[in-house]
Parts: structure tokens; C-alpha cells; sequence
């Protein structure tokens, strides 16, 4: 390899190859890698014949980064018999992925209950729920989540507005009821029994900010929308509280257990969960403090107004694997359910902009609140009606001076006039890449192509116009996985090649992997310890099989995670 790197490795290479630090001794060496560190590689070029910025780092005790560099002999002084040896075969190996925006729990939930990310058609989803109900005790729910109608292969012959009907599912599940959330997490399809238990009826009016969907006759389809959504979790949370709490605190437990093995099989290494609540921060924090928590765990505090004014002492929480130092709440809804909030009306479903499912004045108290206690403020906002007026509850209490990194949690559709206002309020845009290719079967449909071009996803224009982006993938929304996520983020194009969305939005390769790094931890306030590779930060890092600096874009998603290392010990 030719001795070029880009400015910012030089740099750091420079401050790593000279005097060793004294006291320091190396328990690991990583060896005959291709390492890229991330440090301050945003707006800059990697050639692709040095397409990494060294070849070899030193771990020392406390799994701190203490080297990095090309001259193993300026180490010798800190390698000893003790050293353990990682030889890379020559593989990339960069900062452990940090998962963005996503649901830990929830993640949990998915990977034991039954899960319709990969479900090709209504008549599969039903086998399953049948096929379940045959093993479970009579009378107790059944639950799901993944489904979306906008990507099956074939559309139900008895549906209503692009969904089906209960009647087959409630059918065969004639003593279960059944709940089975859309893959958005904005609706949910429930059967016969479920709807009774909830006292659903055709008289049921539809509550402030969400929708019954109903036949020509009037009555309920099983699909419920948005705050609709309360009319049958709410019975379904009564038959969860039936069990004791040590049952629920273990189904929980096994959840988490889940979750972490599948994060750190994929290579995340650090989490920023979107909505936890008060009896969970309590259960993570035990974790924490036993040291059960195998990755980093940062999450949004999510709660009514009422329930957390007055509620905060302890808060923000800093532990040592263990972060709650922000608050969640939303605005609208999602954009295939048509919740997403617009200026304009649906281009497909004319005089219809969506659904405001949180007061304005609520998401202004909750501003306060969270500025009271020094919080990260995170609002969900889809559509751009719901942007524009999250930025404007912002802008209230963000000043230029101040450093609160706010977030606005997808940023999916912007007016063209408010995509400035991320870079000069500050404002973090926490978008998913995978939402992008996912929802491009359907979003031109719902926007029209000039909405759609402009302000959809505008990644591109919001990191020229100074933002900073964060990546994910909102799992179990989708799948926690980041590298299609971000094959995404840098190709615009679906990985089954059924749709390429206006590609001049695309990140470049180093931006794509700083969304998904640096920029990550920096939304978190957490850039001093996670996300580079840099002296002195928590040695999290990944072994892939694939360069994704330089690889082609077809090879991105054959890419596997051949090893993940947390504080510099193998984890996966």
C-alpha cells in the first residue's frame, strides 16, 4: 500500500506512532487489518486505493483504544507475552455500528413473539397466527408485529382500503384474541375476539387522532390506526397485568437477551432506544449495574406529560453501560397508514393531510419539561406539517449559543424551506436509510413525484445545508440489520431491485458509515467515548467481510460481520 492517507488519518497516525504512553500495556493487538477509524472523515475523500487509514491498533486494560497505526515497533514497549493477538486476514474492520433510532424491547418482543417483517401475503400471516393457536392455552392473546400491506406480493380479494378483513383470522382463532401490530408500529389488525373483549362495535366512534377502518355496513374491518390503537392495547395491556410481575419482568428479561445477541451479531454495539418507560430505566439500570448489559444502551424516556411532570428525580441517568438522558415524544403518524402529517393533502387520497396524534401545545409543555431537566428533547415527526411545527417548537427554546442537540426522530418529508433549519438551529435529524428503499414501493404514490423528489428523504440537501444525520433502522419496524440500511443510505436502491429513489439524495460511502458512527454518538452527546476508533475511546469495533468504503454497491449487502468487539472484548 502506498504511504497516502487522507489528511485527517495522517493526523491521527501522527499523534499515535510516536512516543508510546508510558504505563499503558496493550492487552490486545489487532493485526494485518484494514482499519477505519472515523476520526473527522466527514466531507472527506478516501481514495479508493487507501481506502482505510491503518493497518494495526493497541487495547489496553479498561478497553480503551491506545494506538493506532502501520509501525507495530513503536508499540514494543507496550506488546508483551500477555498481548492477546487478533490477526484480521487483511478484513475492514471500523467502529462498532450505533444503532440510531430503534426500540430494544420491542426488538425483544419481535424475535419471540411472531414476527411478518418477511411475510409475503395476508393468507401467510394467517397460517402463522393459526398454526400459533394450536399451541397456545385457550383464551390468551396472541401477538404479532411486521406486517405491511403496501409490499405483499398479491392483494386480499376481501379488503377495504388496501387491507383485509378479519373474517378468516377470526375464523380460526375463535378463542385467542389476537393483536397484530403493522410494521410501522402505527396501526394494528385484530381479530373477532379481540375487538369483543375491547367492546369494539360499529357505534364505536373513531377517537381524536386515529381511525376505525370500517366496511360499506359500517362495521370495524380489524384494522385500527393510530390512537385507535388504545381501544385494543388497552385490553391487551389488562391481560398482561393478570400475570404476576415476575413473569412479566422475565419475558422481559429473555427479550433483552435476545435483543443483544441479535445487535452484536450484526454488529451493533451501542443502541438509542426511541420510548422507554419508568419501570424499564429501573429494570436497565439493574442490568446495568450486575453487568448484563453487554452493549451501550442510550434511551428516550417516553410518557405522558402528566405522567412525567414531577416524576424526574434521578434523571438524566449516566451508568457505566446505561443512559437515559432524553425525553420522547411525537407529533404525528406514519406515512403507509397515511398518519404522516402533511402540508398538503395525500397526492392519493385527495383532501386527507394525515393525523396530528399529539397537541402541539403538549409537545411544547413536554419542550419545557425537558429543558428543565437538561434532556434531550426527541420528537417524532413524519410528515412535513409535523416538521415544520416540531422546528417551530424548537426554535422556542434552541438558540444559537446552545448546544441541545434536539433531535427530530425520521425527518422522512420535509418542505423544501425548513431543510436550512436543521443546520442552523442545531436540530439532529435521526432518519433511517432502510425506511427510504422500504417505503419507495408506496411514497411517490402517497406524495406525487414532486413532493417526493424535493423533500422526501432529503438526505443529501440537509448534509449540505449542515446537518447531521443519524442513521438506524427503527427495528422491529425493520431489521436491525445496519448494512442494508446502509446500502440504502448510499445507493437509494431496494436490495430486492424493485425501485431506486431519486439516487441525487444519496450519502456518500464515508458519510453513510459516520451516520452510523461518529455522528451517531454525537446525537447522543456520547462522541468523547463511542463511535471512532481514536486514542483513548471505548475500543468497539467490527470485522467485516467486505471494505464498504470501496466494495461495489452490489457486494454491500453480501457483506457479513465476521467478528464485534465491545471496550476490546470479543462480544460476538
Amino acid at each position: 500500500m502506498r504511504l497516502f492517507f487522507p489528511l485527517s488519518c495522517l493526523l491521527l497516525l501522527c499523534a499515535c506512532e510516536g512516543e508510546p504512553e508510558t504505563g499503558n500495556q496493550a492487552d490486545l493487538l489487532v493485526f494485518n487489518a484494514k482499519i477505519w477509524t472515523g476520526v473527522d472523515c466527514p466531507g472527506v475523500e478516501i481514495a479508493a486505493a487507501e481506502d482505510y487509514c491503518a493497518t494495526a491498533m493497541i487495547i489496553g486494560q479498561g478497553g480503551r483504544v491506545l494506538s493506532v497505526g502501520n509501525d507495530t515497533t513503536a508499540w514494543s514497549s507496550q506488546i508483551d507475552k500477555n498481548t492477546e493477538r487478533l490477526n484480521a486476514d487483511g478484513q475492514f474492520v471500523m467502529p462498532g455500528f450505533v444503532e440510531g433510532h430503534a426500540h430494544f424491547s420491542g426488538l425483544g418482543s419481535s424475535l419471540r413473539n411472531l414476527n411478518f417483517l418477511r411475510s409475503k401475503n395476508w393468507d401467510e400471516i394467517v397460517a402463522m397466527v393459526a398454526e400459533r393457536a394450536e399451541d397456545t392455552p385457550e383464551g390468551d392473546w396472541i401477538s404479532g408485529r411486521g406486517w405491511h400491506q403496501e409490499k405483499w406480493d398479491k392483494p386480499h380479494d376481501h379488503s377495504v382500503g388496501g387491507y383485509p378483513i378479519h373474517d378468516e383470522l377470526s375464523r380460526l382463532t375463535q378463542e385467542h384474541p389476537v393483536i397484530l401490530r403493522h410494521a410501522s408500529g402505527h396501526g394494528l389488525f385484530a381479530n373477532a375476539k379481540a375487538m369483543e373483549i375491547a367492546g369494539v362495535s360499529r357505534e364505536t366512534p373513531d377517537p381524536r387522532g386515529g381511525r376505525v377502518l370500517r366496511d360499506a355496513s359500517g362495521d370495524p374491518t380489524g384494522v385500527f390506526e393510530e390512537r385507535a390503537m388504545d381501544l385494543i392495547t388497552d385490553s391487551y395491556q389488562n391481560w398482561i397485568q393478570t400475570m404476576t410481575p415476575e413473569s412479566r419482568k422475565e419475558e422481559w428479561l429473555l427479550g433483552i437477551e435476545a435483543a443483544q445477541e441479535e445487535c452484536l451479531r450484526k454488529g451493533v454495539t451501542s443502541f438509542q432506544d426511541a420510548g422507554t418507560k419508568f419501570r424499564e430505566v429501573d429494570w436497565y439500570k439493574e442490568l446495568d449495574e450486575t453487568d448484563q448489559l453487554r452493549l451501550n444502551l442510550w434511551v428516550m424516556l417516553r410518557h405522558s406529560y402528566e405522567e412525567m411532570e414531577g416524576n424526574m428525580d434521578g434523571l438524566p441517568h449516566y451508568g457505566k453501560n446505561f443512559t437515559c438522558a432524553a425525553i420522547k415524544t411525537e407529533l404525528d403518524g406514519a406515512l403507509g397508514s397515511y398518519g404522516a402529517w402533511l402540508i398538503e393533502p395525500y397526492f392519493d387520497n385527495p383532501g386527507f393531510v394525515g393525523q396530528n396524534t399529539t397537541l402541539v401545545e403538549t409537545v411544547d409543555s413536554i419542550a419545557q419539561l425537558a429543558k428543565k431537566h437538561n434532556m434531550q428533547l426527541c420528537v417524532h415527526a413524519i410528515g412535513d406539517k409535523a416538521n415544520q411545527e416540531t422546528l417551530n417548537v424548537m426554535a422556542k427554546y434552541v438558540k444559537p449559543e446552545d448546544d441541545h442537540r434536539w433531535r427530530i426522530e425520521h425527518s422522512q418529508h420535509l418542505a423544501v424551506e425548513d431543510i436550512p433549519r436543521f443546520g442552523e438551529m442545531g436540530v439532529i435529524a435521526s432518519m433511517q436509510g432502510i425506511h427510504c428503499t422500504s417505503d419507495a414501493l408506496f411514497a411517490e404514490n402517497r406524495l406525487g413525484t414532486e413532493r417526493a423528489a424535493s423533500g422526501a428523504y432529503p438526505w443529501r440537501s440537509l448534509l449540505d445545508a449542515g446537518a447531521v444525520i443519524v442513521n438506524g433502522t427503527d427495528a422491529p419496524v425493520e431489521d436491525v440489520d445496519p448494512i442494508e440500511s446502509f446500502y440504502a443510505s448510499v445507493t437509494r436502491k431496494r436490495a430486492d431491485g424493485k425501485a431506486t429513489f431519486f439516487p441525487e439524495q444519496s450519502m456518500t460511502r464515508v458519510e453513510g458509515l459516520h451516520s452510523y458512527t461518529g455522528a451517531a454518538a454525537y446525537g447522543a452527546f456520547q462522541e468523547d467515548r463511542l463511535g471512532t476508533l481514536a486514542p483513548m475511546m471505548q475500543a468497539d469495533f467490527i470485522l467485516l467481510s467486505k471494505n464498504l468504503l470501496s466494495c461495489q454497491d452490489e457486494e454491500i449487502m453480501d457483506t457479513e460481520v465476521l467478528g464485534t468487539y465491545v471496550a476490546g472484548k470479543k462480544a460476538f
